[in-house]
């Protein structure tokens, strides 16, 4: 049984003012997660206070969207309420609302400025006190922003967990015929908004992977017949090779303090895995033999990478340490494991698993034990963390005529979600929680 209950101890966050005055008085909602089988916390977001009403629903509702595809609390309708435009205030009439089972109550105003500023309160409805108070803001060009930062805030307070809104997705963007497809990188927010490509369409793009300061994106490029990995600094839209390798380079990864980038190279029949700092010319060789060594991933303290091997007969999953060396395998399921990756809190690692014709994305501990399949398709593939390590996306494609789209699960298996996009989609990456 995971519990995820809000702390007595009041935490109070600071984006940009004071926070506001919370009641010391110990509160008891809380969030049960029992396997896949628990209910969602409901909780009532009336529209906010604005001078601009309009821009005060707007963000009321990318925050009820927000804990909505959580799958962790249930905003009610809105004109169900008994308060249709939240007073941050004042003080709810608790009767009221506890006379419509409504457990908790959020309360916010925001204005627009040379910055947009908000205030938050949270009231627990059954003990009648406020369990958070915070003051919020945000550049006044990116004011969808404010809405996924006031999500966070509810989350992590109700929850016990960092939240995830305030969040990009950067993946390839498919468009064309099934057999001649364009594939540009793009990048949006993570709830779909803000979509924007970023590479031209000139030349085939796969796997792109965020750095841990979001700035900064490694890829692979078709370029010169062969696939090769390019960085590209997304606040300047600087593009470079990251250096000539073999016949091919393919499937990097950014370690955890974005200083190297762990990555394949096929030569001469083998592939194997090298790392590189960034910048240098003489990458490291972590790898060696005839084997197809690929997809290295990082824990997320640095000290070692998973990997898929065929160096057992079929493609399978090992650990190793940073600098290479001797291997453990850690999966032995039926099937093959593909694209390992390590969930940022260190105590997972997502995979693609192919076997009796499906595909499934699924989790297991880094010794390989507690594997666990969240979801099977046609073809799924391609999992990526969301920053809190609750949440995985992927891609899914569904074959015929059809495209791939992207997908999202909790890692209970629970509350499956088609991830809005302009254009089919795959190879997403999720990005660190934005400064």
């Amino acid at each position: 049984m995971t519990l995820l209950t809000r702390r007595n101890a009041i935490k109070l966050g600071l984006v940009g003012g004071a926070a506001l005055a919370a009641s010391p008085a110990f509160a008891q909602l809380q969030i049960v997660v029992e396997g896949a089988n628990f209910q969602p916390l409901p909780i009532a977001i009336p529209d906010f206070a604005s001078s601009d009403p309009t821009f005060g629903r707007e963000v009321a509702e990318i925050v009820r969207n927000n804990l909505r595809r959580s799958g962790l609390f249930l905003p009610l309708d809105p004109a169900s309420l008994p308060v249709r435009v939240g007073d941050v205030n004042a003080q709810p009439d608790f009767a009221s609302w506890r006379a419509v089972n409504v457990d908790g109550v959020v309360m916010g105003a925001v204005e627009r400025g040379a910055q947009i500023t908000a205030s938050v309160r949270v009231w627990d409805t059954a003990q009648a006190v406020q369990v958070v108070g915070r003051q919020l803001g945000t550049d006044a060009q990116s004011w969808r922003r404010i809405g996924h930062i006031i999500s966070d805030s509810i989350y992590e307070s109700l929850a016990g967990e960092t939240g995830y809104f305030d969040t990009r997705v950067i993946y390839v963007a498919e468009s064309g015929p099934k057999a001649n497809r364009v594939k540009r990188l793009a990048i949006m927010d993570q709830d779909g908004a803000n979509s924007q490509y970023l590479t031209q369409g000139n030349s085939l793009v796969l796997t792109p992977r965020f750095s841990p300061n979001n700035d900064l994106v490694a890829y692979m490029n078709f370029d010169g017949g062969n696939w090769q990995v390019y960085l590209l600094q997304l606040s300047t839209g600087q593009q470079q090779r990251l250096g000539s390798f073999g016949q091919m380079s393919f499937a990097p990864r950014f370690s955890p303090d974005g200083r190297r980038v762990v990555f394949s190279v096929e030569q001469g029949g083998a592939t194997n895995i090298y790392a590189l700092d960034i910048g240098g010319s003489q990458p490291m060789q972590l790898t060696s033999g005839a084997a197809i060594d690929t997809s290295p991933s990082y824990s997320p303290d640095g000290s070692r990478i998973v990997f898929e091997s065929d160096r057992g007969g079929s493609p399978q999953l090992y650990i190793m340490g940073a600098g290479g060396g001797q291997a453990q395998r850690i999966s032995y399921g039926q099937g093959s494991y593909s694209t390992p990756v390590w969930s940022p809190k260190g105590n997972l690692i997502a995979f693609t698993r192919q076997s009796g014709g499906q595909f499934s994305i699924g989790i297991m501990n880094p010794d390989g034990s507690g594997e666990r399949l969240l979801t099977s398709s046609y073809h799924a593939e391609g999992p990526t963390w969301a920053p809190n390590g609750r949440v995985i996306m992927f891609f899914q494609d569904p074959g015929g005529n059809d495209g791939p789209r992207l997908h999202s699960v909790d890692i209970w298996g629970r509350n499956p979600l088609t991830v809005p996009t302009d254009s089919f989609a795959s190879d997403p990456a999720w990005s660190a929680l934005r400064a």
